[in-house]
This record gives C-alpha cells, sequence and structure tokens, in this order.
C-alpha cells in the first residue's frame, strides 16, 4: 500500500499517474485533515482519504510526505506511532532530511523537488537519498516519480537548493517570461490571445529542440542570431540591459531562500 500524508495538487498529481498506470485505488490512502479536500480525492480518485493518521500506515510500503513545511514536523509527530518499516518519499519543499529522520526515526528517506508541470506529467524532479536507502528503494522511487515526468538523482543534498532555483522555481520564470512576449505582442498590434499562442508554442518547439540536440543552448542561440538581424537586436538589448547577469543573480536568490527555508522550519 501506498501512504500519502497531505492531498494537495503534488499527491494528485503523483496518484492520478499511478491509477493511470494500473494501480488499484484500494492500494492508495490520503491523509489529509481539509474535508473538502478528502472529498475532492474520493470523488477524482475513488481512494480512501482519512481525517487523521491511524493505525492502516502501518501496511504501507512507501509513505509520500506531500505538506507544507511549516506542517511537517507536527504531521510526523501523529503519523510515527503508526508507521511500520516504510521508505518515505518527500515532496515538501525546504525539509532537510536529517530533520525528517529525527521526526520519523528512520533512515529510509528520500527527499525530492519537484516542478508543477508534474501536474500534466512533464515534470522534472530532483531527487537525494539517505546511506540507508537501498537500490530497490531507489528504483521504487523512480517508477513513483516517473508518472510525473523526469527525474534525477544528485549526490549531495545541499545540491537539491539548486534543483529548487532551477526548476522547482523554474516555471514561474517561463510563466514571467510568456507574459512579457504576450505582452509585447500585444503592443505590437497582435490579439492578446494570439500573442500569447505564439510565446508558448515557442517556448515549447525551443526547449524540444534543445532537449533533442547535441549542441548546448549557446550554440542553438548562435545559429539563430545573425547579425544585424532582428534576433541579434533583441539578444542585444537584454545584454545591454544586464538581462541574464540579474537572471542568473535572481537564481541565487532562490537557492539561498531555499536554504533559508530548511534553516526555518527543519530544526529536529
Amino acid at each position: 500500500m501506498l501512504a500519502f500524508i497531505g492531498g494537495g495538487n503534488m499527491a494528485s498529481a503523483v496518484i492520478g499517474g499511478l491509477l493511470r498506470q494500473g494501480l488499484p485505488a484500494s492500494q492508495v490512502e490520503v491523509v489529509e485533515p481539509f474535508e473538502p479536500a478528502r472529498g475532492r480525492l474520493r470523488q477524482q480518485f475513488g481512494i480512501q482519504a482519512l481525517e487523521a493518521a491511524g493505525p492502516a500506515l502501518a501496511r504501507a510500503g512507501l509513505v509520500v510526505w506531500a505538506v507544507k513545511p511549516q506542517t511537517f514536523r507536527d504531521a510526523a509527530a501523529q503519523a510515527r506511532p503508526h508507521l511500520g518499516a516504510a521508505l518515505h518519499l518527500s515532496v515538501a519543499a525546504g525539509i532537510r532530511t536529517d530533520s525528517m529522520g529525527a521526526w520519523l526515526g528512520s533512515e529510509r528517506i528520500v527527499r525530492a523537488m519537484p516542478n508543477t508541470p508534474a501536474l500534466v506529467g512533464q515534470g522534472m524532479t530532483g531527487l537525494f537519498a539517505r546511506p540507508g536507502v537501498s537500490a530497490a528503494d531507489r528504483a521504487l522511487v523512480e517508477r513513483v516519480i516517473a508518472t510525473t515526468g523526469e527525474s534525477l538523482w544528485v549526490d549531495g543534498e545541499q545540491q537539491l537548493d539548486a534543483v529548487t532555483a532551477l526548476s522547482g522555481s523554474g516555471p514561474a520564470y517561463v510563466f514571467l517570461f510568456l507574459e512579457a512576449m504576450a505582452q509585447a505582442g500585444a503592443e505590437m498590434g497582435l490579439p492578446r490571445e494570439q500573442a500569447l499562442r505564439l510565446a508558448i508554442g515557442t517556448f515549447a518547439g525551443a526547449s524540444s529542440l534543445a532537449r533533442d540536440a547535441q549542441e548546448p543552448p549557446e550554440v542553438l542561440r548562435e545559429r539563430v542570431t545573425s547579425k544585424g538581424g532582428t534576433t541579434y537586436a533583441a539578444i542585444t538589448s537584454l545584454q545591454q540591459d544586464g538581462v541574464p547577469a540579474q537572471f542568473v543573480k535572481a537564481l541565487h536568490a532562490a537557492r539561498r531562500r531555499a536554504a533559508e527555508l530548511g534553516d526555518e522550519f527543519g530544526a529536529a
């Protein structure tokens, strides 16, 4: 059995993916304190959704922690008396595995940093495993995360702060650029709906091209930037305004905040 502590969007993305791949709904249980969320989970997936942790958790081979960082410690305290020797997978932002280990009394912990495209099966998730996690445990986590998109393992837990800054927060950066492109298109005379469609299609296509290409992004950029052309004018304007450097600075700010969250909510 798989148990989920917390039934929000990320838990729903994983549950939906697992059920689509054939996992019986009877093998999934969710602990979710809010009745409207429990009702939605029951209606959408036909799974058991409970208000609080109970003895049934002892049957879980994998427990997925999908709670807010500030509630993790209390949720762990409530669930711990009912947990067996389960593998733990956390998608809670910022909470470090040493804190989880202290709260849960376990070394079989994997920490994940997913992103919101997981909701449409195109997520990118960074993973870190404690030494107590076996190869079989890793394989199980990979199968579960595969329902939401791609994943990669990092060697050091502090690297997850960088993952958070790049891919965890990354969709918001894309949305920001999409907003700007749609605004510019509207200012240049296109209907805003058309401008947004053009922007979204361009991001999707360029991302696919970058994924499949053998060359790095800078080479791909240079190939479409003829000196004196329209792309050259735009790129030169961005560089003169310091946009690339400011963007790198912004990601460093996100990484620092990710580390701060671990200090703020993760003290054992």
